[in-house]
């Protein structure tokens, strides 16, 4: 199981995913500041279309957005 013991790869092979059986040391460390930047991101995207949603057509019933679109926590906050 497992395709067989490891062989012996030229070493002049550059790859992007790392080459032959990589295993980078610090993995750790760099799966975590990815996805840190991956939420930054989404956290940045989150706040600007919240801030530019806007419905023209108002809904008959609460709908999630309504918590935290502008248009909805200004209105609140006039009440």
């Amino acid at each position: 199981m497992g395709g067989g013991a490891r062989y012996p790869y030229p070493k002049h092979v550059w790859s992007p995913a790392g080459g032959w059986w990589a295993r980078p040391a610090n993995w750790r460390s760099n799966t975590v500041i990815t996805f840190a930047g991956i939420f930054a991101i989404a956290y940045g995207v989150w706040n600007v279309s919240a801030d530019r949603e806007v419905r023209h057509v108002q809904p008959n019933r609460p709908i999630p957005s309504m918590m935290w679109a502008k248009q909805y926590k200004d209105q609140s906050q006039e009440s």
